[in-house]
């Protein structure tokens, strides 16, 4: 019985050591593996936390701050509009201190951010809508500058500024990013002069892409069809100014905050005023592609009611005289199916159809006439200013 009891407790001893054996190394396995997956995302932060423990989002706000503008602007105020009373003699004669003579001018304020050496301000279109004079102050100089519009666009919501330029002059434009290669949860760095604060930096994400959104102004409701959204705080006066990535790159131009809610605002993409940028440097304008027509999205009462056997498409409404739709024969109840070999099955394929081309370019218009299907070739041309 003896020697039966010390071999049993021999095997339970040497049971045990193989036991206490595995779970060393599982544990050594488990660590290991740990250790594997861990790295590579201490390495790919690597670009991002510097070594030194350095603020990157301070070093890229003290590079920027130089190409970040203040855009001030003034508009006479019309006395008719803010006083209705304001030609009565009846109320001019009891009451004459109600009317001023020269009213003092209605004063905005807004950002923006230098986009070339040449002298040229990115900033919204609604910052300087409407306004009879336009200043930019940049950081570090004592008095504003005069600034021309060049160029704006009120359903792009985008300006472009000039600013005078001395040619010994050295300013500091912001390196232009492509806002086709940003992605969710990227970083987003917004800079501007939010209520009239000047150099005021914001920090966030890219919350998500493609936004669409409608704004109400007092001239109606502005429709934005592509905005980048991000939690980077967003008020009053960072309009026009540049939202930035990691790089100190410009993935976007400051544009709307939801009033509403906390932590969104809204950013147009920067690739949508590369183009105008381009123009202004190799044409001295910006050139927009233009066909003049006036339409609307093919529905199935419209077909019916015209007798229309297209199922899907655009239908021209009207057709603008002088024209390169004129030009070239398009007719009022024109049904568009397709531009090229691209099918059209709403307003927004062949508005933007029309904006991927050049001036000058020729585009296949697949039409359906009075039941008959037709080709018509069309000669893109240059937007007028008055559309």
């Amino acid at each position: 019985m003896i020697i039966s009891f010390a071999k049993e407790n021999k095997a339970k001893n040497l049971s045990s050591k193989i036991a206490n054996t595995h779970i060393y190394l599982l544990s050594f396995i488990l660590i290991f593996s740990l250790a594997i997956a861990i790295s590579p995302a201490l390495s790919a932060q690597e670009g991002v936390i510097p070594e030194d423990n350095r603020n990157i989002i301070a070093d890229i706000a003290s590079e920027a701050e130089d190409g970040v503008a203040m855009i001030s602007t003034e508009t006479e105020v019309d006395m008719a509009e803010e006083q209705p009373f304001e030609r009565d003699p009846f109320f001019e004669f009891f009451f004459p201190d109600e009317f001023e003579e020269d009213p003092e001018p209605r004063e905005g304020f807004g950002s923006g951010f230098i986009a070339s050496e040449e002298g040229y301000v990115v900033t919204n279109e609604h910052v300087v809508a409407n306004a009879d004079k336009v200043t930019v102050t940049i950081k570090g100089e004592e008095e504003s500058r005069d600034a021309e519009v060049l160029w704006s666009d009120q359903n792009l919501d985008l300006a472009i500024l000039q600013l005078e330029v001395d040619e010994d002059e050295e300013l500091t434009p912001l390196p232009l990013g492509d806002s086709e290669e940003i992605r969710q949860g990227d970083w987003a760095i917004a800079i501007g002069n939010p209520l009239g604060f000047e150099h005021t930096v914001t920090t966030g994400v890219v919350s998500a892409l493609g936004r669409p959104i409608n704004v109400p102004t007092q001239e109606g409701i502005r429709h934005y069809q592509n905005l980048i959204q991000t939690d980077a705080a967003i008020n009053p006066g960072n309009s026009g100014g540049p939202l930035l990535n990691i790089d100190g790159e410009v993935i976007g131009i400051n544009t709307a905050v939801a009033m509403q809610a906390q932590g969104i605002g809204f950013a147009i993409p920067v690739n949508e005023v590369k183009f105008a940028l381009e123009d202004i440097e190799e044409h001295g304008e910006v050139r927009m592609p233009w066909v003049g027509v006036y339409y609307q999205e093919l529905t199935p009462d419209v077909a019916q009611h015209l007798g229309i056997e297209a199922e899907e498409g655009i239908i021209i409404m009207d057709v603008i005289s002088d024209s390169p739709a004129e030009d070239a024969g398009l007719e009022t109840y024109d049904v568009v199916t397709k531009v090229d070999d691209d099918p059209i099955t709403s307003i927004d394929d062949f508005a933007n159809k029309i904006s991927e081309q050049e001036v000058g370019d020729e585009i296949m218009l697949h039409i359906e006439r009075a039941g008959e299907p037709q080709l018509v070739v069309v000669e893109i041309g240059q937007q007028p200013d008055e559309f």
